[in-house]
C-alpha cells in the first residue's frame, strides 16, 4: 500500500539542489518524487515504508536541512539560510575589494587579505562544497561543482602565492575567491526569492484554508444552540458549522439553514457570485459576501475540493513536458563538459598562447563561474508553474505540465455536442398543425406531457406554460418508456405524443420532425426540440480555427441536430449517431495523424477522452469524464477552452524562449571567458544575470496571462 509523505527541506537554492535531492530519494527506491526548491517542499510515495528519520538524515548529509511534519519550529536563527550566509560574507568581501580602489597599505598585505577572505571561504566551501560533493556522489554534478572548483582554485593559488612566492601580489587573488562566493550567494538568494513569486498560486490557495470554524452544538437540556470555536482539523463529517458574512467557508458542506451570496471565483472561475439556499452545496475557501448560513460538513479538511485543487496543482508539476526532459538531459552532461572546457582553457592559454600561469588560471576559473546550468534547469519548471497556477486562478485545472505542451500543439479539436457546445436546455421550435386547431393541439400535448418524467416532457412544460388552457378527461394515459405518451378519451379517440417510432406513421411520409402529435392515427401537429448553442461557442471555435486547427462534432445525436449546431458554429466536419465504441475508433484513427484534443462531458465520451492526446472536460461533466481528462474546465467551459488554448501556447512559447536564452548565453559566454574578456568577478555577475533573465521572462509570462486572459 502506498504511503504519501510530505516534508520541508531547507537550504535548497536552485534547480540543481532540487535535482540532487530528487536523485537521492529516487536512489532510495521512492516513487513520484517531487522537489520544489522555491517552496522547500519535498513529496514522495513511500511504498517500501522506509524510515522517514533515516531519509531525513540522508537529506541532511547532502548539505540541506530536512524538517519532518511533526517537528516544532525553532525560534533561533537558521544559520543554513541563504540570506544569512550572504549578509555575513558581504562586509568581508566589500572590505577585501577596497584594495583595488584604495591605496592603503594594510589592505595590500597578503595576510590581511587572507584573514578577510577566510570567513567567506569557510562559508562558501561548506555551502558549495557539501552540495558539490553530494551531487557528484549521486552522479548528478550540479552548478555548485563549478563554483567550488573555481573559488577553491583561486584560494589555493593565492595561498601558494603568499606562502611560497613571498606574498607577490601577482599571485594573490583572495578577493576573487570572496567575490565569487558572495556574488553567487547573492544570485541564489535573488533567484529563490524571484522564483518563489512564480509559485504564488499554491500559497494563495493555502491561505484560503481557514484554520478555525464556529461549531454549532444543540444543548439537549435547554434545546439552545452552543457556539464553539474549534480547529477545522477537528471537525467531523456531519458537524454543523455557522458561517457569517465576510468570512471564508471553512468546509465543504450543505446549507441546512439561512441564505447567503458567495464568491466562488477562486475555485470555479465563475465571476458572478452564487446565491445559496437550503440544500445548496458550499465549497471550502470561498467567501461569503452577504448573509449567514448553517452548513453541515460533508468532507474532512484533507478531502475538501480546495485541498483536492491544491493537490492537483502540485501533482501537475510531476509529469515533465518532453521539452523539459530535453533540457534535463543537456543539464546532466553540462558540468563535466564545462570542467573539461575549463581545463583545456588553462592548457591552451598557458602552453599555446603563452599566457602566464595566473592569467591562464583566471580564464579557466571564469569559464567555470560564467557557465550556468541553473538557467537551463529553471527554464521549463518556472514557466510550467506560472502557466498551471494562472490557469487554476481562472478555474482551469491542468493535471500535468505535459498537458500544457500537448494542448499548445493540438491541431485537431473533436467536440461532443450536447452539454459541450450546447447548453443541454431543450428548446421547442417549428410548431406546425395539420387540419387541427393549434390551440387544442398545444393543450392536448401539454396535458399529456404532465404525466411524463422524460427530460423532453419537462422542457415542454417549463417553456410552454401558455399551452395549458383546460384539463382533459382521459380514460387511459400511458407512458411508453423512451418514446412518448399514449392516451384515450371517453369517446374512444386516440392521442399520441412522441417520436416517429411511437406514432407509427408510414416511413414514406414527407413530414420530418422530432415530435409528432397524432389524433386517431393521423398527424395533427409536429414540432422540433433543439439544444440551444452556448453563446461563447462560436467565438471559441473561430479562435481555434485561427490557430490553423481542424474542428469536428462527434456526437451520438441525430445528423440533423448536429448539422444545425455545426452550421451555427462554422464547423464543417460532423460524425453523428456515434456509439462510444465508434467515437473511440475515430479518435484512435485521427490521433495517428494529428495531435488530438477531445472535449466532452459524458460517460460515453470517457474512452475517447482517455485516448486523445489531451482530454478536456468541464466541472458539470460526469466523474468518469473528469477522471479521464487531462484538463478540467470548472466554470463557463467553452469560453474557458479558448483561454486554456491561448494560455498553453503562450506558456510553451515562454519555455522555448527560456531554453533558447540559456543555451545561447552559455554558447557565447563560455568562449568569451576562455578568451580572457571576462574576469571571474564579472563571470559571477553574468551567471546570476543569466538566472534572472529566465526568472524575469517567466514572471513576464504571468503578466502576459493576467493582461490577455482576464
Amino acid at each position: 500500500m502506498s504511503n504519501q509523505i510530505e516534508i520541508k527541506v531547507k537550504g535548497m537554492t536552485c534547480s540543481g539542489c532540487a535535482n540532487t535531492v530528487t536523485k537521492y530519494l529516487e536512489n532510495q527506491g521512492l516513487k513520484n518524487v517531487y522537489v520544489n526548491f522555491t517552496t522547500d517542499e519535498v513529496r514522495f510515495t513511500n511504498e517500501a515504508l522506509l524510515s522517514i528519520d533515516k531519509l531525513a538524515k540522508g537529506i541532511n548529509s547532502l548539505g540541506y536541512q530536512a524538517i519532518l511534519p511533526d517537528a516544532q519550529k525553532s525560534s533561533f536563527i537558521n544559520f543554513n539560510n541563504i540570506q544569512f550566509k550572504f549578509w555575513v560574507t558581504l562586509p568581508f568581501t566589500l572590505i577585501l575589494m577596497l584594495h583595488m580602489f584604495v591605496n592603503w597599505h594594510p589592505l595590500h598585505m597578503a595576510w590581511v587579505q587572507f584573514i578577510l577572505c577566510l570567513p567567506v571561504a569557510a562559508i562558501g566551501f561548506w555551502h558549495f562544497g557539501r552540495s558539490a560533493f553530494q551531487s557528484i556522489k549521486q552522479k548528478l554534478p550540479n552548478m555548485d561543482v563549478l563554483i567550488f572548483i573555481g573559488a577553491s582554485s583561486a584560494f589555493i593559488y593565492s595561498l601558494i602565492g603568499w606562502l611560497v612566492y613571498n606574498a607577490n601580489m601577482q599571485y594573490i587573488y583572495f578577493e576573487t575567491t570572496a567575490s565569487i562566493i558572495t556574488l553567487v550567494l547573492l544570485g541564489n538568494m535573488i533567484e529563490k526569492n524571484a522564483a518563489s513569486r512564480t509559485a504564488s498560486v499554491i500559497s494563495d490557495l493555502e491561505k484560503l484554508k481557514p484554520s478555525k470554524a464556529t461549531k454549532v452544538i444543540k444543548d439537549l437540556l435547554s434545546a439552545n444552540e452552543i457556539y464553539t470555536e474549534v480547529s477545522v482539523k477537528d471537525l467531523n463529517v456531519g458537524d454543523l458549522v455557522l458561517i457569517n458574512s465576510g468570512t471564508l467557508v471553512p468546509v465543504d458542506g450543505l446549507v441546512m439553514k439561512g441564505q447567503a451570496t458567495i464568491n466562488e471565483a477562486m475555485i470555479s472561475g465563475e465571476s458572478i457570485p452564487a446565491a445559496k439556499n437550503i440544500g445548496s452545496k458550499v465549497i471550502a475557501g470561498t467567501m461569503i459576501l452577504d448573509g449567514n448560513i448553517y452548513v453541515k460538513t460533508t468532507a474532512l479538511e484533507k478531502n475538501t475540493r480546495l485541498s483536492g485543487l491544491i493537490e492537483m496543482i502540485k501533482n501537475a508539476q510531476l509529469e515533465k513536458p518532453s521539452i523539459q526532459r530535453f533540457g534535463d538531459r543537456v543539464a546532466a552532461i553540462f558540468v563535466p563538459v564545462v570542467v573539461t572546457i575549463s581545463i583545456l582553457t588553462f592548457i591552451i592559454n598557458y602552453i599555446f598562447i603563452d599566457k602566464i600561469v595566473s592569467e591562464s588560471m583566471m580564464r579557466a576559473i571564469a569559464v567555470l563561474v560564467i557557465s550556468c546550468p541553473c538557467a537551463m534547469g529553471l527554464a521549463t519548471p518556472l514557466a510550467v508553474m506560472v502557466g498551471i497556477g494562472s490557469a487554476a486562478r481562472k478555474g482551469i485545472l491542468i493535471k500535468s505540465g505535459a498537458q500544457i505542451e500537448t494542448l499548445s500543439q493540438a491541431n485537431y479539436y473533436i467536440f461532443d455536442k450536447t452539454g459541450t457546445l450546447t447548453t443541454g436546455n431543450l428548446k421547442v421550435s417549428d410548431f406546425k398543425v395539420y387540419d387541427f386547431s393549434e390551440r387544442d393541439a398545444k393543450n392536448y400535448i401539454h396535458f399529456l406531457e404532465r404525466h411524463s418524467n422524460h427530460p423532453i416532457a419537462k422542457s415542454i412544460l417549463e417553456q410552454c406554460e401558455d399551452w395549458n388552457h383546460h384539463n382533459i378527461a382521459f380514460n387511459k394515459i400511458e407512458e411508453i418508456r423512451g418514446l412518448g405518451m399514449h392516451a384515450n378519451d371517453m369517446f374512444g379517440n386516440k392521442y399520441t405524443v412522441g417520436s416517429l417510432k411511437l406514432v407509427e406513421i408510414p416511413i414514406k411520409t414527407n413530414i420530418q420532425a422530432d415530435i409528432y402529435f397524432t389524433y386517431n392515427g393521423k398527424i395533427a401537429a409536429t414540432f422540433n426540440i433543439n439544444d440551444e448553442v452556448i453563446n461563447a461557442a462560436a467565438q471559441t471555435i473561430k479562435a481555434i480555427q485561427n490557430f490553423q486547427a481542424k474542428t469536428m462534432i462527434l456526437s451520438g445525436d441525430s445528423l440533423r441536430k448536429c448539422e444545425d449546431v455545426a452550421k451555427q458554429l462554422g464547423i464543417t466536419e460532423i460524425k453523428a449517431h456515434q456509439t462510444p465504441e465508434q467515437k473511440l475508433r475515430l479518435v484512435k484513427k485521427l490521433s495517428k495523424e494529428y495531435k488530438t484534443a477531445m472535449i466532452g462531458d459524458g460517460i460515453n465520451d470517457a474512452p475517447a477522452l482517455a485516448l486523445a492526446h489531451v482530454g478536456i472536460s468541464h466541472g458539470l461533466a460526469t466523474d468518469i469524464a473528469k477522471n479521464t481528462s487531462g484538463i478540467v474546465l470548472t466554470g463557463n467551459a467553452i469560453d474557458q477552452l479558448r483561454t486554456a488554448v491561448g494560455l498553453s501556447k503562450v506558456t510553451y512559447q515562454t519555455i522555448k524562449q527560456n531554453l533558447l536564452w540559456a543555451m545561447l548565453y552559455n554558447a557565447v559566454a563560455i568562449p568569451l571567458a576562455a578568451a580572457g574578456y571576462l574576469s571571474p568577478i564579472l563571470a559571477a555577475l553574468g551567471m546570476a544575470f543569466s538566472d534572472l533573465v529566465v526568472i524575469g521572462n517567466s514572471l513576464l509570462l504571468k503578466w502576459k496571462i493576467s493582461r490577455s486572459y482576464k
